[in-house]
């Protein structure tokens, strides 16, 4: 995994040129096309009141404003402003880099993919299915997003082992915790927020979101399984990212064993992710607190694996320069956020939308409804941000059309979690495709038959929630 981060490594592909496009130049087109939008669409906004002590919507306030068009250096200022902004999930994936580094000096991370490879060798068809149900489980209830970015070292080498690809080992952890966080059963932060916006009882609804979760969960499962065994027999096609095939087939001919210190390791990571799981539940522990947890985890490992703190030190700052790249993306992207947001646009396309689908049938409204929230969620690719911006708009246009407010709601959390496998915007994907070292334009042409699926699957079950009258109300 020493090799940089733009390299692309493809069995059968060695030597060959490849055209890609750089996911920062993709970014920065982006955020110019958003930035000559402020000068093209009207500005306006709607009044932020509080409400429970967050900031919302005023759903009858919007008023046309004068156009604040955003100039050449406020958009290049807007880079700054993106990453100061996105601060918090920067430095958490800086830290996790800098975990992993020094774990992986211990040695315990490559004698323990290799133990389980060769456990797994004649059983790999249940690596998918089942590591898939834990992230699917820990969206669903928990909100798991950025959390399991930690994840992704420890998976990807796993899945090489076993002779698929790092797209494959990628997607377990990326497509099962955002199936997960798409039918959000018990999700806090999507469902849970913007069920309060809409004063229904928290977390209600709940048995058509299991039926989702079950449907989205098994398609997911299926639509990887089957690309797997088409690299397990054909490894040519795969994509292999910043990992190589061979440093996998290393790792399942080793025979080194674990030993007494990593098992002490092992356990220690263990209660670890039990506190984690513990304070997220119990405490709504977010990213500082967990960020917290995982500096004390680096000490502890590094003292039990008997380093010196030079070497702790020098393993961490190595870590966390191999990521380095995925955390500048996420400031970009974030700037984009900047950029409408200094250009007032977002509210007045939030108007707009609501204005021109109050004269549909109530079923197509639903169907727009759902539309429009994708629509958002590239733009603001934050589930909680999402929910405030949009819910206190989306509810009392529900009452109008005689669409339940549960409807309303299921509309927005598929919209949320779809997007998150995609939309350069959603800060935890490409988080963790720099951690793969697989480029955007990749992974969109892969993933996009799956999001087509999900989405339909989502347009699907919001025009039946509008039939049945999916409530309470």
């Amino acid at each position: 995994m020493s090799q940089p981060q733009e390299k692309i490594v493809s069995l059968g592909t060695a030597g060959k040129k490849e055209r890609k496009i750089n996911v920062f130049v993709l970014l920065l087109c982006i955020l110019a096309i958003a930035t000559l939008f402020t000068y093209i669409l009207p500005a306006g906004e709607y009044a932020r009141i509080e409400a429970d002590g967050r900031a919302t919507v005023d759903a009858n306030s919007f008023k046309w404003i004068e156009s604040a068009p955003v100039g050449l250096f406020d958009m290049i200022k807007a880079i700054h402003t993106g990453m100061v902004e996105a601060g918090n999930i920067i430095f958490f994936l800086l830290i996790i880099g800098g975990f992993f580094g020094v774990l992986r000096a211990t040695g315990t991370v490559d004698v323990l993919i290799g133990t389980m490879a060769r456990k797994l060798s004649t059983r790999e068809k249940l690596l998918i299915p089942v590591v898939m149900l834990f992230f699917a489980v820990g969206g669903s209830l928990m909100g798991m997003a950025e959390e399991t970015l930690a994840y992704l070292p420890l998976i990807i080498p796993l899945a090489l082992a076993l002779g698929f690809d790092t797209i494959t080992g990628t997607a377990i952890v990326i497509v099962g915790v955002m199936s997960g966080f798409t039918t959000a059963v018990m999700n806090p932060f999507t469902v849970g927020l913007a069920q309060g916006i809409a004063e229904l009882p928290m977390f209600s609804g709940i048995g058509f979101r299991l039926i989702l979760f079950v449907i989205v969960y098994l398609v997911s499962v299926l639509y990887i399984y089957r690309y797997a065994m088409k690299v397990k027999t054909n490894p040519s096609i795969g994509i292999y990212g910043k990992y190589t095939k061979e440093e996998a087939k290393n790792l399942l001919q080793s025979s080194a064993k674990l030993t007494a210190r990593h098992k002490l390791i092992l356990v220690a990571f263990l209660i670890n992710y039990i506190v984690l799981a513990f304070g997220v539940i119990k405490f709504q522990w977010y990213m500082t607190e967990i960020a917290a947890l995982f500096i004390v985890l680096t000490i502890v490992i590094g003292i039990i694996g008997k380093l010196s703190a030079d070497h702790i030190v020098n393993s961490f700052t190595n870590g966390s320069a191999a990521l380095l790249g995925g955390a500048l993306i996420i400031g970009v992207s974030r700037a984009i956020l900047v950029v409408l947001n200094e250009g007032h646009i977002v509210d007045p396309m939030l108007h707009q939308v609501a204005e021109s689908i109050q004269h549909i049938p109530a079923f197509l409204s639903v169907a727009g409804m759902y539309s429009f929230q994708t629509l958002i969620h590239f733009i603001l690719a934050s589930g909680t941000g999402h929910a405030m911006l949009t819910m206190p708009i989306m509810v009392p246009l529900a009452d109008l059309l005689d669409i339940t407010r549960q409807t309303a709601v299921l509309s927005f959390s598929f919209a949320d979690g779809i997007g998150n496998m995609i939309f350069p915007t959603a800060t935890t994907l490409m988080a963790g495709l720099a951690i793969a070292g697989i480029p955007w334009t990749k992974w969109a042409k892969w993933i996009l038959p799956l999001v087509l699926i999900q989405y339909l699957i989502g347009l699907i079950a919001v025009i039946i929630a509008h039939f049945i009258g999916y409530g309470p109300f």
